[in-house]
């Protein structure tokens, strides 16, 4: 893998592409990034805490009814974000990666942050940005006690590193900061693919960190209705 040069992460990306079918019937007439928690849209929560930590330039791969998350969000402005927009089939999203892989020419050629569009954490970003990626890792996954709907895990973590043998497993958090050729040298790329086998693929060199903080994979009605009560206080 080449070596770049190393700076803070000023591109990001947003996967709001799937169908929710988990999260029917809310789905049915509003793509799952848009449900809204607390007061606003999922989405909107992880555009705010990107611009915190600096985040100039966003970009957001679109499939199942993409065209009312761009009339949502528009251009960005209002966070002071520059948004630009993937556009993938609506009736056959890409996958994780193969959407990444689509939308690279956008990405530039820094490393970039990768986040879930339907993962809520309050996981301060800025640690990251302060801390570069030694030159040749092909990126940093921040992990997270396995919840009731993933008891198995994903994978552990040996010395900082992903591993596929280490005990406790843990959960992969949907954040993480990747270099493009990750995706792009990846030898077994294709159009749709997910991200769990690229890194699969490189474990052992990944940086991972596990957080004990507060977050949630928005995958049901349940969890959404969960989260929802635990930000805004209801009982």
């Amino acid at each position: 893998m080449s070596k770049l040069k190393q700076s803070p992460p000023v591109t990001a990306m947003l996967l709001a592409a799937g169908f929710g079918r988990r999260m029917r019937p809310l789905t049915d007439q509003v793509p799952k990034p848009l449900l809204p928690v607390a007061g606003k849209p999922l989405i909107e929560h992880a555009l705010e805490r990107l611009a915190d930590i600096g985040v100039q330039r966003v970009v957001i791969n679109l499939g199942y009814l993409g065209s009312k998350i761009r009339q949502q969000l528009g251009s960005g402005a209002r966070w002071g974000l520059d948004i630009q927009y993937s556009v993938e089939r609506e009736e056959e999203p890409l996958e994780t990666a193969g959407g990444i892989l689509k939308a690279m020419p956008l990405l530039g050629d820094s490393p970039f942050l990768v986040v879930n569009g339907d993962v809520w954490c309050d996981f301060d970003l800025s640690q990251w940005a302060s801390r570069p990626l030694p030159e040749d890792c092909p990126g940093r996954l921040l992990m997270v006690p396995n919840p009731p709907h993933n008891p198995e895990g994903d994978f552990g973590i040996e010395k900082g590193l992903l591993s596929g043998t280490a005990k406790p497993r843990c959960t992969f958090a949907g954040l993480s900061w990747l270099r493009g050729e990750t995706l792009t040298e990846y030898p077994h790329r294709r159009e749709c693919f997910g991200l769990g086998e690229v890194f699969t693929f490189n474990e052992d060199k990944l940086q991972a960190e596990l957080y004990q903080g507060d977050w949630c994979d928005v995958g049901t009605p349940e969890r959404l209705e969960r989260l929802h009560r635990r930000l805004t206080g209801e009982n």
